[in-house]
């Protein structure tokens, strides 16, 4: 992590480094406008300055002094065309970026907290506390008819709870994955509060990014008893919706152990282990991308944790964790900035047995998978379909056994092909049966073209978040979504490099052999 600035330090370096640590409450753009505004202010009182930047960058840890600036004649402060009192505007940026501005009330130490009335006004924002009523929140309320049916496949930022879980007139090209049963799910994460909230068409009280009115399909909350919290074991399979050729949606979660009872083949197959060798150092890297260019480094998790959380805060990012948040990009478009602010509490990646991988969605908004184990599951050929994956749905998007067949296969096939094609050259073409099974006049140039890289997209998972692609979305390939991820596995790379490796030295091998 970078030492922090101090107030003997360029604006711009001072700007840069507080930007790094903005909840999302408001847009890049208004935010730098309102950072720079304050540290231009706070140039000529460097101690204030230097208690801001120390409260920022170590989130409150620190006690600091109020960080002043004048009060104007009605207590609002305009920045870039808006106004609004200057200790909420600054609260919302550094610390609870749904804030109302009712909802904050001054800490005893705080000599010059806004409804002191001084000529100057303290804009520490952990020189306040969020005062949030018990019960339901109905701070933003805001009662509405249930909205028509919507498509399916739909990537707005709006709340997507209310979304129409079905449609015969429109034709879509992503399989979607959402929870199996939205009342349920509500109803675990916000108690009756939410249920409640639900029946009457209220705003959901639960807290952490969710915003937004839920629609009111539910005329009257169902008792307990006939609500399945907890969908039943043989509906635990997660089995795609497909709304059209390319699309389908995933609304269940899997049940890792359901999943073990039923798709195994046997478990002497299973006990038994793909390779001897030890394990890499990390189990993948992740790479974050806005559009098609890479931003910020690569991110490594460990062996040692089986589960990492990839989310949209401005926290630190540590060994399980990689916050997106904090990844600064010069060239950033309007498009990202604002997709980024939905993140939220993203996605979870977990690394079950010899390498199987499952994916949580824990952001109040869909994401969008592209997974060669997902198309095989749903008869696809690898890469020609997008999977949706609802909040709350835990979806298994990579089996390594089946990784490793799949890659043994296409190895083999493309060998075999090269040499039939090195024994057409010599005069000599061979019928089907010398190349596998493939007709030489219809797939062995294809097959022979099968190189590693081909073989490594086996090892890849891509991951959009809230914005999906395909012939559904005016984005055709995942590189013009506003933000996404790729995680390379490492141990199917490994295992990839021991197929090739086992490969007779002699014989044609596919194109780019060796793993660099």
């Amino acid at each position: 992590m970078t030492q922090a600035p101090t107030s003997n330090d360029a604006c711009l370096s001072i700007v840069h480094s507080l930007m790094c640590h903005r909840q999302g409450g408001e847009s890049e753009s208004f935010a730098k406008r309102a950072i720079e505004s304050l540290v231009k202010k706070l140039k000529e009182k460097r101690d204030e300055l230097d208690s801001l930047i120390t409260a920022i960058t170590t989130n409150g840890a620190h006690s600091t002094k109020c960080v002043t600036i004048q009060r104007t004649l009605d207590g609002r402060l305009q920045v870039a065309g808006r106004k609004g009192f200057p200790h909420v505007i600054y609260a919302r940026i550094w610390r609870w970026p749904d804030l109302h501005k009712n909802e904050l009330k001054h800490c005893k130490f705080c000599h010059y907290a806004f409804d002191l009335k001084q000529d100057s006004v303290c804009v520490n924002p952990y020189h306040y506390e969020r005062v949030v009523s018990p019960g339901i929140d109905l701070s933003g309320l805001n009662i509405q008819h249930a909205a028509p049916p919507s498509r399916l496949v739909k990537d707005e930022y709006g709340n997507e709870i209310g979304m129409s879980m079905s449609s015969s007139e429109e034709v879509s090209q992503t399989v979607q994955h959402p929870p199996q049963n939205e009342f349920a799910r509500i109803l675990t994460s916000g108690g009756m509060a939410a249920a409640s909230a639900m029946s009457h068409g209220l705003p959901s009280p639960m807290g952490d990014g969710f915003s937004g009115p839920v629609s009111a399909h539910v005329s009257q909350a169902p008792p307990l008893s006939s609500i399945n919290a907890f969908p039943p074991r043989s509906s635990m399979s997660a089995t795609a919706t497909w709304v059209g050729n390319n699309t389908a949606t995933y609304t269940s979660s899997q049940d890792p152990q359901f999943w073990n009872n039923n798709h195994m083949q046997s478990s002497e197959v299973q006990s038994s282990p793909l390779t001897n060798q030890n394990p890499p150092e990390f189990w993948c890297t992740i790479t974050y991308f806005e559009l098609d260019q890479q931003v910020g480094e690569t991110f490594k998790v460990p062996y040692s944790y089986a589960r990492v959380t990839v989310d949209g805060y401005t926290d630190p990012s540590s060994l399980d964790r990689f916050c997106l948040g904090q990844l600064s990009n010069v060239h950033r478009t309007e498009t990202s900035d604002k997709a980024r602010l939905h993140i939220g509490k993203g996605v979870q990646l977990d690394y079950n047995g010899e390498g199987d991988v499952w994916i949580r969605c824990v952001s109040d908004h869909s994401v969008f998978v592209q997974s060669y184990y997902l198309d095989r599951e749903a008869g696809r050929q690898p890469g020609d379909a997008v999977h949706k994956i609802y909040p709350s749905a835990y979806i298994k998007v990579f089996d390594i056994r089946q990784c490793h067949r799949q890659m043994q296969e296409q190895a083999a096939t493309a060998q075999a092909a090269a040499a039939a094609q090195a024994a057409a050259v010599a005069g000599n073409v061979p019928g089907p049966a010398s190349v596998g099974g493939i007709a030489p006049a219809v797939g062995l140039s294809a097959a022979a073209g099968i190189g590693v890289d081909d073989l490594r997209r086996l090892c890849i998972l891509r991951l959009s978040f809230v914005k999906g692609w395909g012939p559904d979305y005016p984005r055709h390939s995942i590189k013009e979504t506003p933000c996404w991820i790729e995680v390379q596995l490492h141990r199917p790379l490994q295992l990839l490099d021991e197929v090739l490796q086992t490969m007779p030295i002699n014989e044609p091998r596919p194109r780019g052999f060796f793993l660099g």
